[in-house]
């Protein structure tokens, strides 16, 4: 349990509180849940320029990190068809992986797959199913996929000022600006029971919020005095008691909620908000593939890990089609901006593609 882990090393209820944050992020879960600690070592693990357990921004946005990749791909010739969505993997007589079928019909043909898309999209809706062993299919079925995280991007015309800490005169930024903000954290009980309440059904009244302002780092993501605010917020269900779906007034009503935490340690936050976008469990899975809206295509939880992910015997990157690949975060080790999956997996075609 990571409250046991916690109580061990602190005394200080907000900082226990705080550091919880990364046990339970992506993960619907409270920090009283057994295994959650496995997701904070998870958060903290690797280094950033020799940093340990660092974190920082992509300068440009997380976009600029794709693109980054794309063009050190494409300066070794590789090929990069944006935008083009596809419909299913190409199979051989033998079932083997022959390459992919684009949605306008066009075949891009290849020795190898690399998916990482999520294992419920890659194997239950791009492989035709009697091509895969049924238990396969079941436990991918199986997966818990349950993702507590609303996602809010809001525009401000000024620096949010904190109670705890107010801007000074010239409305510059402060060294706090430029971190993690993590609100309503100031017991692990507030975060048990945002988890409780969303485990029946209801968004959290009280719901733990971090919130950066990238913007204060990197200038050219707003105009001059004004900024963009990240809200990762949780817990809220994928569906609501009774069965409800997030329509707009439900995601207002959340989003509002969060703001009116926000405006209690920052007054005149609300007054400052120009627009923003609302992204619950459901749209973070229509919008971006991930399934439950999960951010790691799957619970980091124990029985997930490891030699059983995605599910046993099919841990190690390959798939019950032979050449076709899993790179994702539904692969070992998870989710993270890391590319160890990726890393990992690119090791294994390239051992097989030799004796191809």
């Amino acid at each position: 349990l990571l409250g046991q882990i916690l109580d061990h090393w602190f005394e200080s209820e907000p900082l226990k509180a705080t550091l919880a944050t990364d046990a339970v992020i992506g993960a619907m879960a409270s920090p009283h849940t057994p295994g959650s600690g496995y997701v904070l070592l998870h958060h903290v693990m690797g280094e950033l320029e020799g940093r340990r357990g660092a974190w920082g921004y992509v300068a440009g946005g997380m976009g600029a990190l794709s693109h980054a990749i794309a063009q050190a791909a494409t300066a070794r010739g590789a090929h990069i068809f944006a935008e083009k969505a596809v419909c299913h993997v190409l199979l051989g007589r033998a079932g083997e992986a022959r390459g992919v079928v684009l949605q306008d019909g066009t075949e891009v043909r290849s020795k190898l797959v690399l998916s990482n898309a999520s294992p419920q999209i890659t194997f239950l809706e791009l492989i035709p199913q009697e091509q895969l062993p049924k238990d396969f299919v079941q436990r991918i079925r199986q997966l818990d996929t349950r993702s507590p995280v609303t996602k809010i991007n809001v525009a401000v015309d000024r620096l949010p000022s904190f109670l705890a800490a107010p801007n000074a005169h010239d409305g510059q930024p402060l060294p706090h600006h430029q971190c993690s903000i993590h609100l309503n954290c100031e017991g692990t009980q507030l975060l048990h029971q945002a988890f409780s309440e969303a485990a029946h059904g209801h968004p959290s009244s009280r719901p733990m919020i971090e919130l950066c302002i990238p913007s204060v780092l990197d200038p050219g993501l707003a105009p001059p005095g004004c900024h963009v605010v990240s809200l990762f917020t949780q817990y809220t269900p994928s569906v609501l008691a009774g069965g409800r779906c997030w329509d707009e007034q439900a995601r207002n009503a959340y989003a509002d909620t969060v703001f009116d935490c926000i405006e209690d340690y920052a007054p005149g936050f609300k007054a400052s908000v120009i627009g923003r976008d609302i992204l619950t469990p459901p749209d973070l899975e229509r919008i971006f593939g991930l399934p439950g809206g999960n951010i790691f295509h799957g619970a980091m939880s124990l029985d997930q890990l490891y030699f059983a992910r995605p599910v046993p015997s099919y841990s190690g990157y390959r798939s019950p089609i032979p050449g076709l690949y899993l790179c994702g975060s539904g692969a070992h080790p998870g989710g993270g901006v890391m590319g160890a999956a990726g890393h990992n997996a690119a090791q294994v075609a390239i051992k097989d593609f030799r004796h191809l």
